[in-house]
């Protein structure tokens, strides 16, 4: 367990080890595995974000202190540990996964902090919520570490005592899908909204492929289990995807309701934030986004994400070479990824042909056929109309739009309507079709031209 692996560490700090490197993906674990080392040690800990001030290596001892350094080390950053003054004893950094450490040519222990597994799981979970049997029923379902089972426990309390009711599972996953204690800084949004397997028209075959993507997330954690050894000597739990095909065909739509089927929260990666002009920093935010991503347990949608994920060109400068660098990072680090990254695009042609081999699913989303767009249109539509059941179908027939076109179109055919309070009719929809297909620089329909 993570207690009997401090002891262990304690006791290697205390036999004369200089310095541990204590890395996982969130801050608050490593303070917490930190602290338990300390324990350990009878000693506080006196945590340091950067370089102690000089003067505080005699308090450090005669107060009976350990140190802990707090750092954020981007991919490939090298940073030397100072020497504090007055101080003889050993030294704590809590950092995350990337970045190399070094003491004046010591050796600095390493620790990675990982997930606890199921039975270390289920353990906290009972802790938490004081029932074995909603433990045992969250524990099998999600990877999360002890400070957001924790806080997930907390906040799935604050759920049921909102409705007045005992806590239930359901009161923890509605409580996870908001993302509650969810620390993923300003790199990703959240996006909270439940989608319904109503509100998802595909075709049978695409929805099969959801469903087993489906599955493939939720039997992640102990996938590899009574394989053979080659297939669990690197086995990692992660799930990587892309979902690809022209604008508006639902690839947003069905991250959501993937995201809402598995019962985790939704974060659509920021690109304006990750990126960054200077060299390194898009990495460091990457590696950072990724390890905590991984120890909350979310679902990371890269909208366009070819943007990040385009493929690699002939060096002829050095802004050639440091975006080159920038996508083998993003290949290595997608690879060894533990959590749930679903790519959306529009071509899956504009993506690094290396990147293929490190996906387990690639789902094609094509326009769709009248016969899907006619249940798209009634699901836009809802009980808000008076259109025939004649009418719908010609529009699905002559109006080959894609779902997010169908719906600007309602929308439009809805402000109308609810202008003068009447239900929508055919020429409402008529109009927000030909305004659609203006937007588009498309001829519209002649079957539609009259109707508005």
């Amino acid at each position: 367990s993570q207690v009997e692996e401090a002891v262990r560490f304690a006791r290697a700090l205390g036999e004369g080890m200089p310095a541990l490197a204590l890395r996982g993906g969130q801050p608050i674990e490593a303070r917490m595995a930190a602290r338990a080392i300390a324990d350990a040690l009878s000693l506080v800990p006196a945590f340091f974000e950067g370089d102690p001030a000089p003067g505080f290596g005699p308090w450090l001892w005669l107060t009976g202190h350990l140190p802990v350094l707090c750092l954020e080390l981007a991919p490939g950053e090298r940073r030397r540990l100072p020497r504090i003054p007055g101080y003889p004893g050993p030294l704590l950094v809590g950092t995350g996964p990337d970045g190399c450490l070094e003491r004046e040519g010591e050796p600095v222990g390493q620790w990675r902090l990982a997930l606890p597994d199921a039975h270390e799981r289920r353990v906290l979970w009972a802790r938490a919520t004081g029932d074995p049997a909603l433990a045992d029923a969250l524990a099998g379902r999600f990877r999360q570490g002890a400070a957001r089972i924790a806080a997930l426990a907390r906040a799935g309390q604050f759920e049921a005592t909102l409705g007045g009711e005992s806590l239930q599972a359901a009161h923890v996953l509605r409580a996870g899908r908001r993302g509650a204690a969810v620390d993923l800084g300003a790199l990703a949004e959240p996006m909270v909204e439940d989608i319904p397997d109503q509100a998802l028209v595909l075709t049978p075959s695409l929805r099969v492929e959801l469903d087993m993507l489906c599955q493939r997330c939720l039997a992640r954690d102990r996938l590899d289990e009574g394989l053979g050894p080659a297939m669990r000597a690197r086995f990692r739990p992660g799930v990587r995807a892309l979902l690809y095909g022209p604008s508006g065909t639902g690839k947003s739509l069905a991250v959501g309701w993937l995201a809402t089927r598995i019962g985790l929260p939704l974060y659509r990666v920021d690109l304006a934030s990750v990126t960054s002009k200077y060299i390194g920093e898009t990495e460091k935010n990457l590696a950072q986004l990724f390890a905590r991503a991984e120890h909350a347990e979310v679902v990371l949608m890269f909208d366009e994400a070819d943007a990040l994920f385009g493929k690699r060109t002939e060096v002829k400068d050095s802004n050639d070479r440091f975006a080159n660098a920038q996508t083998n990072y993003l290949l290595q680090r997608i690879e060894s990824f533990e959590g749930i990254a679903i790519l959306a695009s529009n071509s899956r042609a504009r993506f690094d042909a290396a990147f293929t081999r490190r996906l387990d699913a690639i789902v094609e989303f094509p326009q769709p056929a009248p016969e899907e767009r006619r249940g798209l249109w009634l699901a836009h539509l809802g009980q808000a109309h008076d259109l025939s059941p004649a009418e719908v179908n010609r529009l699905a027939a002559v109006c080959d739009l894609a779902g997010g076109h169908i719906r600007n179109a309602t929308l439009w055919a809805a402000s109308a309507a609810r202008a003068q309070g009447r239900p929508i009719a055919f020429a409402d929809l008529a109009a927000g079709v030909l305004a659609e297909y203006r937007k588009l620089g498309r001829q519209a329909p002649t079957a539609l031209q009259g109707c508005a």
